[in-house]
């Protein structure tokens, strides 16, 4: 069997076993209909949990039929992207800046369906990205960590190294600086968004290099920062974990002192309204702290650890970025 063939009946086997909305079929969808997939799994309480979450609002409140698959090659985006374009979905979504090149490939051949990846810069006439300034929370995450530091040290776990991610991290780096130009910040990428015990034993290595404030933006894998974290606060060391893209607090709730979180749910509603109603365009669509899409949360059972002008300054850094004052810088992609 040629390779291409094998792929296509791995990828049938892939859909039939992984849809989780309501079940898979070949026919054709009898109303507006809209798809996700997504690099990994939906259970991960952060970046998938929220789109599927989106999905099922768009279900809810557009009465639309809905689909999800789980994709993990480029291999598999491609085929999800042709099989539920080929189906006549409305609206196709891949979740993550990684989606960009396949959903490219596949709007050629399907004109009639609106693809949209949740990150990015690609853009045609049927495809565009939702660009979440998540920049906007991890630059005030970054300043909150700098100014409660005690050892004047930072780290963030990253998954897999993609644009998006890094573009975080620069933005948590400049807020951490802003507050504290001799503040040092450590990154680490493990990979992959599936690992929490390579999650865990980088954050402990950076912690044994002195950080007291951990980030993560490792999907599923981040539960292995909390994890490390958690554990080193239990030996009495004062140290803190910050979740992302939706609110991690309550993961555990001893050490997350803040989450920089996405409204994923409210975002793709919005996309999903354009696209049926046919106001879609071919542009980027960003979202940030204006358009309440973007927070950074802070933890209710910690929020008397931060210091009272810590608390001031960081509301008053928010109206900063809300006006357009102070501008957050982010990744070229």
């Amino acid at each position: 069997m040629r390779r291409r063939e094998a792929n296509r009946v791995r990828w049938l086997l892939v859909l039939g076993l992984a849809c989780g909305a309501p079940a898979c079929g070949d026919e054709a969808p009898a109303r507006f209909s809209v798809a996700l997939l997504t690099p990994g799994s939906i259970a991960d309480g952060g970046w998938n949990a929220g789109a599927y979450a989106g999905l099922l609002g768009i279900r809810d409140e557009l009465g639309a039929e809905v689909r999800h698959v789980e994709t993990r090659t480029p291999a598999e985006f491609e085929d999800g992207f042709r099989d539920f374009a080929g189906r006549g979905f409305d609206l196709v979504v891949g979740h993550g800046f990684e989606y960009q090149e396949a959903a490219a490939r596949v709007a050629a051949e399907y004109p009639g369906t609106v693809f949209v990846t949740t990150s990015g810069s690609t853009v045609r006439e049927n495809l565009a990205p939702l660009v979440f300034e998540l920049e906007e929370a991890t630059y005030l995450a970054g300043l909150l960590a700098a100014r409660m530091s005690r050892s004047g040290h930072l780290g963030m776990v990253g998954g897999i190294d993609l644009p998006s991610i890094r573009s975080t991290f620069l933005a948590m780096g400049a807020g951490a600086r802003a507050a504290d130009p001799e503040i040092r910040v450590s990154e680490v990428f493990i990979g992959n968004f599936d690992d929490a015990a390579a999650a865990r034993e980088a954050a402990l290595a950076l912690m044994e290099e002195g950080a007291d404030f951990l980030m993560h933006q490792a999907n599923d894998a981040g539960r292995g920062v909390f994890r490390a974290v958690s554990e080193r606060a239990a030996r009495g060391e004062r140290v803190f974990a910050i979740g992302t893209n939706r609110n991690q607090n309550e993961m555990a709730p001893e050490v997350v002192i803040a989450s920089a979180t996405l409204d994923i749910p409210g975002a793709l509603l919005e996309v999903a309204r354009r696209v049926r109603d046919g106001r879609f365009e071919p542009e980027p669509l960003r979202l940030g702290l204006a358009e309440g899409i973007v927070a950074l949360e802070l933890n209710p059972a910690l929020r008397d650890r931060i210091p009272a002008p810590v608390l001031a300054e960081l509301a008053q850094v928010e109206e900063g970025i809300r006006s357009g004052a102070i501008e957050v810088p982010r990744g070229p992609f």
